[in-house]
């Protein structure tokens, strides 16, 4: 009988090398890897020329998103060998962080590092490629941008200023409010006075806030002084260093202003052109890399960070009402937007299609939340 069982593995052992096209597939294979077949077409030369680039960015070097630019040089200048040399520029150190964009797409630097929302007085569209109200969250945008349409349409847009975008640091879901009034209803905004941006500030204008778009630097001291009732700002990891939760009783979830963070590398059209092929592809990969490895980096932080706010603050959740009442008032705002700006449009009917395309595969894998063990099988299963 042993003799018997060995035979038969030997034999199973033998069909699985020999014999493969009895596990063909009764379909073709799904999918295809697009850049596969780019690559074997192109032709990559390395070149002995270095360059040495300027980065400006928005960012003090105090705030997360810098580590996020300087990851990003730091892994071309590695990669490169030296060949591409990026120098990253906190806000003010050669322009004024609101002046980045016009200094790049001019050719005075050759690199930014953004938030594409910050140039909504450019064009309003630029708001959907950095956050969404109720949108894309970090792996939405990372499956919109790289496998849908979403990185075509931001060339497209960035290109009309001289520039050329790449994805390059995903910071996840922000906080939601930082408090003194406790806030769950709908009627509790009413009259509630604000700090917060873009379109978000637009929303809850509407649901009869009072909203004020206080620069970052100010909203500390608007809190402690009574001026504003609330503030949102940005993820636990941010946040923290900023103390918020010192002068606070509450914090108002979820983030719904911003599902994701979404931040770019852009450079000047002619600075990209004048790079060889290899460089390029070392820039694509290293966006790419930062785009990973800052999401999994702030994750862990903002982990730490919310655990070091526990016990000072009470964590407090919008009811199902309120969150309904705030979706209902964000579509019909970003409806509205779609109507008087076609680039909106363009974008946000994209995003949503992707959504729904997502929403049948979503629902099939969802309730399986890695919750510690213990909370899930108490009944702990959505996300």
């Amino acid at each position: 009988m042993k003799k018997i069982r060995i035979l038969v593995a030997l034999l199973t052992a033998l069909t699985l090398i020999c014999a493969p096209q009895a596990f063909a597939q009764k379909r073709e294979k799904f999918g295809v890897d697009k850049r596969h077949e780019e690559t074997k077409r192109a032709k990559v030369e390395t070149s002995n020329k270095t360059f040495r680039y300027k980065m400006v960015t928005p960012w003090s070097k105090g705030i997360l998103w810098h580590d996020f630019a300087q990851h990003f040089a730091d892994s071309v200048r590695l990669a490169s060998g030296g060949r591409l040399d990026i120098r990253v520029f906190s806000a003010g150190e050669l322009v004024g962080a609101m002046e980045i964009f016009d200094a790049v797409s001019k050719g005075s630097a050759e690199v930014m590092h953004d938030w594409s929302g910050y140039w909504k007085g450019k064009n309003e569209a630029f708001v959907a490629y950095a956050s969404v109200p109720f949108g894309l969250d970090d792996e939405g945008y990372n499956i919109w941008l790289y496998e849908r349409d979403g990185l075509d349409m931001a060339t497209e847009l960035y290109g009309r200023y001289n520039l050329v975008p790449f994805p390059c640091g995903q910071s996840g879901q922000e906080m939601g409010l930082f408090s003194n009034k406790k806030a769950t209803s709908m009627e509790d905004y009413k009259g509630m006075r604000l700090r917060t941006v873009g379109w978000y500030m637009d929303i809850m204008s509407q649901l009869g806030a009072s909203v004020s778009p206080l620069p970052g630097g100010e909203v500390y001291l608007a809190l402690e002084r009574g001026v504003i009732d609330a503030a949102e700002f940005s993820t636990p990891a941010l946040n923290y260093p900023l103390g918020f939760d010192d002068i606070t009783k509450y914090v108002i979830s979820p983030g719904v202003h911003q599902p994701a963070i979404q931040n770019m590398v852009v450079f000047n059209k002619a600075a990209w052109d004048s790079l060889p092929a290899d460089l390029q592809w070392i820039v694509r990969i290293a966006a790419a890399e930062t785009q990973l490895w800052s999401k999994a980096w702030i994750e862990n932080l903002n982990a730490q960070a919310l655990n070091l706010m526990k016990g000072k603050v009470e964590f407090i959740t919008m009811d199902e009402k309120t969150l309904n009442e705030f979706a209902k008032t964000t579509q019909q705002y970003l409806e509205d937007l779609k109507a008087k700006h076609p680039d909106v449009k363009k974008a946000l009917d994209s995003q949503e299609l992707f959504k729904k395309d997502f929403a049948d595969w979503r629902e099939q894998r969802s309730r399986v939340a890695p919750w510690p063990l213990e909370q899930y099988i108490q009944g702990k299963h959505l996300h």
